[in-house]
């Protein structure tokens, strides 16, 4: 009977259940899509790696801690005579030597544009050769012969317009190195997307790590043994000084980067997936607990008749359970549909992924239809409960259960304590003194308001909407003064259905405050810190000689300074260890082209073979000017300098680390020191604007390098936020979209739920268009409450934001005014369009007809 009685309440409702259904639908589809997504990108490489690695592949030792290669680093190479050794070890059928580098470039000459992917998938040059499980195959011309030879792969060629005959030049450190295409060569699998050039073996070997070396070698057994047993006897052979891995192990390290790099979008959109079932629980509580209102008498007739508590509130549940399991089915095949976006955004970055080959495994049912379930269950649970309390006797009042005094007691001391303690942690998140402390007090503080003022929502109903709706009797007469005290007739469904607006609209105001002070205190601290015009950098390749003589040459150049940076391990006076980034620069670098804040300390001591530290490295390991560090580079180089210099907090350059160039070179060699960085100054007198565009057109060649004036670099530095801030935007904007089907629902249930007083107001003599208008005007106060609500708590998170990142650059506070008129201007706007439909519906009420409604 339980089941029988919700399926006909469900399929009665049907209607009023659908936008609650299209929110689960939204949760599920970007959790379902992102799985659906991730699991087809894993599979696409894991096929390729699959297929391509060698049984055997013998690598470069592995760099001390993990150090990252930098640009213009030499490649970890292997020696030429390991492929023969290789070779020799019983079991191995065949040894390949192979170089394959991503420090280098492919150019157009004709255009001087780059060839292959600017981001996303890398490009690869390397040196041409026959392995039983090439990746790629001639398909048009030959193999490189000679050293002005090159074979490019058939995907970039065509995307760059190349063909058998043209001309390509490989950028590296060394220099520019032409070729003409010789051959194309098509992916015998999936195409990752990167760019592929090969040279013959010995102009790999001289232009790309400049020795006869291999990056790798690559060995492929004859079947006598297994993987693991060539492994050992390999090593046993070779010793533990190389890297060896098997097929297996290289799928794996390879699977697990491109993991990591897909991550940050699999996260991103998980968030969007989190946000919308936050929002879309508010709208399912919303319709339950106006369905069980609007039931009341039917509610209690049930029990009248011998019905349970526990029969009531199970009906309910099974209702809810019915949504969710629709809503997750539809959810899961929508989120197919969110796969094929994602994958098709990934190829226009560069990836090459086919949609054809989606990978739908278990989990992406067991996560989309758990993630659907148990939300709506558990939104429902709370109105599911009120409905068990319902007295048989209720089914001889009027719809409606009067307001629970105590309940009410309860959720406002609840919500002044959890709101009261999450200003105080917010509080003192903006006072602390470490950012990584202020950082957690932030994240409980914003956990804790935020949860306090859902709490507290009813109540801030009844004092905010009074407020905000004072004028609406006097600018539109009844229609104002009905819609004002609508709005404020069950604060608590008007509370749950500004809560899911106003958290989508406080993180549009947080972001905005964070984003703004990230830009004002970086362009204050350019203005304040840069002495120089124009800033060049390096890029995937670094800055080589002949361009830095390309900027001196440039007319109007007054001086040229080159900053060279190195990943290092720095061993502390207490024992422990640190991985810092240091940059090597002329004295020259603080005397003229940079202002940076001293703490204690001279800069003068920098030149004198002193290291420079940041005030915030210098307080986290307790380093004061005179402590010794020892300085490990990679490669082996060691050195031991004396602190000179502590820079303050308020620094451009954050807590990076310098040392004279003359200091580093007793250490690490000159030609082991890329110069990641141009910095130049105008002649004075000379036209900054003509001389940037001097500048450009000397660097043109270079597609590589990008050159900026201080303003331009204010705008890559705004550019750089905005990316972050649209992702964030992106996510507000899905549960801005799910608060809007939470007004829409609101109101189109309340319209069935006041069906006789509509028709009674109409009787009366209240127009259509009056009507239309009180449910407008409704809506707008409404959406306007979760607007200044949110306006609230985002300037609250915002402002401690830039409090607790004070020390790490944003030191300067910026309020974005237009982004907060523009967002309550936006929330009438919301308002108004949420209306539209419900307002259309209550105008089109047969009078007698709503008269008669019980």
């Amino acid at each position: 009977m339980l089941l029988r009685t919700s399926l006909r309440s469900f399929f009665a409702h049907k209607g009023r259940m659908a936008l609650s259904l299209i929110a689960v639908v939204l949760s599920v589809a970007f959790v379902s899509g992102t799985l659906v997504f991730s699991n087809t990108a894993t599979s696409t490489f894991s096929k390729l790696f699959a297929a391509t690695a060698s049984d055997i592949s013998v690598q470069p030792p592995k760099p001390a801690d993990d150090e990252e290669p930098q640009a213009g680093d030499k490649p970890a190479t292997v020696p030429a005579p390991l492929a023969q050794q290789v070779a020799s070890v019983p079991g191995v059928k065949t040894a390949i030597g192979q170089v394959m580098v991503g420090n280098a470039i492919l150019v157009n000459p004709a255009t001087n544009k780059l060839v292959g992917p600017t981001s996303g998938a890398p490009t690869l040059v390397g040196n041409w050769t026959d392995t039983p499980r090439n990746p790629v195959k001639i398909t048009s011309g030959h193999v490189p012969q000679n050293s002005g030879e090159l074979v490019l792969d058939a995907d970039t060629a065509k995307k760059a317009g190349l063909g058998i005959g043209d001309k390509v030049r490989v950028d590296n450190a060394t220099g520019q190195h032409p070729y003409t295409i010789a051959g194309i060569a098509t992916f015998t699998t999936t195409n990752p997307g990167a760019a592929l050039a090969f040279l013959d073996t010995a102009t790999a070997q001289q232009v790309l790590l400049g020795e006869q070396a291999y990056t790798s070698v690559e060995a492929f057994g004859d079947g006598s043994r297994s993987n693991d047993r060539l492994k050992a006897d390999t090593l046993a052979e070779l010793g533990s000084r190389y890297q060896v891995k098997t097929a297996a192990e290289q799928k794996a390290d390879n699977t697990k980067a491109i993991g990591s790099g897909l991550d940050f979008m699999k996260y991103a959109m998980l968030g969007f997936a989190g946000i919308s079932l936050i929002v879309g629980g508010f709208l399912i509580i919303n319709t339950f607990s106006m369905l069980v209102a609007q039931r009341t008498r039917e509610i209690g007739l049930l029990r009248a008749i011998g019905g349970s508590r526990r029969q009531v509130n199970g009906s309910v549940l099974v209702e809810a359970l019915i949504l969710g399991v629709l809503g997750s089915t539809l959810g899961v095949a929508v989120g197919l549909g969110v796969a094929v976006g994602l994958i098709k955004l990934m190829n226009a970055i560069g990836m090459d992924l086919k949609a054809s080959d989606l990978e739908i495994g278990p989990d992406v049912f067991v996560a989309g239809y758990a993630v659907g379930i148990l939300i709506t269950v558990v939104a429902a649970w709370i109105p599911a409960r009120r409905a068990s309390r319902i007295t048989p006797m209720a089914a001889l009042r009027d719809h409606g259960t009067p307001a629970e005094a105590r309940s009410n007691l309860v959720r406002t001391v609840l919500g002044v304590l959890l709101t009261g303690g999450g200003a105080g942690l917010l509080v003192l998140a903006g006072t602390a003194d470490r950012a990584g402390t202020g950082g957690q007090l932030l994240g409980l503080g914003l956990l804790l308001t935020l949860i306090g003022f859902v709490v507290l929502g009813p109540l801030l109903a009844t004092v905010v909407i009074k407020v905000l709706g004072a004028l609406l009797p006097a600018l539109f007469g009844p229609s104002g003064k009905l819609a004002q005290r609508n709005a404020m007739r069950n604060p608590r469904r008007t509370g749950a259905t500004a809560a899911a607006l106003m958290i989508g609209l406080a993180l549009v105001i947080g972001s905005s405050v964070f984003s703004s002070s990230a830009v004002s205190s970086a362009s204050a601290q350019i203005d304040r810190s840069v002495g120089v015009d124009y800033i060049v950098s390096g890029g995937r390749t670094g800055a080589t000689p002949e361009m830095v003589d390309a900027v001196k040459r440039t007319p109007g150049i007054d001086h040229v300074t080159t900053e060279k940076d190195l990943d290092a391990r720095f061993q502390l006076p207490d024992g422990k260890t640190a991985r810092a980034g240091i940059a090597a620069v002329p004295p020259a670098f603080f005397s003229t082209d940079f202002r940076l804040p001293v703490k204690s300390g001279a800069v003068e001591s920098i030149g004198r073979g002193s290291l420079g530290i940041g005030e915030g490295f210098a307080t986290d390991h307790h380093l004061v000017v005179g402590d010794s560090i020892t300085v490990h580079y990679a490669g082996g180089h060691t050195q031991v300098l004396p602190v000179g210099v502590v820079f303050g907090k308020d620094s451009l350059y954050g807590d990076a680390s310098f040392v004279d160039f003359a200091t580093m070179a007793k250490a690490v060699p000159v030609a082991g020191q890329p110069v990641d960085r141009i910095y130049a100054k105008a002649a004075p007198g000379a036209d900054v604007g003509r001389t940037l565009t001097a500048l450009q057109d000397a660097l043109q060649q270079y597609p590589q390098l990008a050159v900026k004036d201080q303003a331009g670099y204010k705008e890559l530095v705004q550019s750089q936020v905005n990316t972050l801030l649209y992702l964030i935007y992106g996510l507000v904007g899905l549960s801005i979209t799910v608060a809007v089907l939470g007004v829409v629902n609101t109101l189109a249930l309340s319209v069935v739920e006041r069906t006789r007083e509509i028709g009674l107001l109409r009787a009366i003599g209240i127009s259509r268009r009056q009507l239309r208008r009180m449910i407008r005007l409704e809506s707008v106060v409404i959406a306007l409450f979760g607007a200044v609500l949110g306006t609230g708590l985002g300037l609250a998170w915002g402002v401690t934001a830039q409090r607790v990142l004070r020390d790490q650059g944003l030191g300067t506070l910026s309020v974005p005014t237009t982004t907060i008129v523009v967002t309550l201007v936006s929330s009438v706007v919301i308002g108004l369009v949420a209306a539209l439909v419900p307002a259309f519906r209550a105008g089109r009420m047969n009078v007698l007809a709503a008269i008669a409604t019980d």
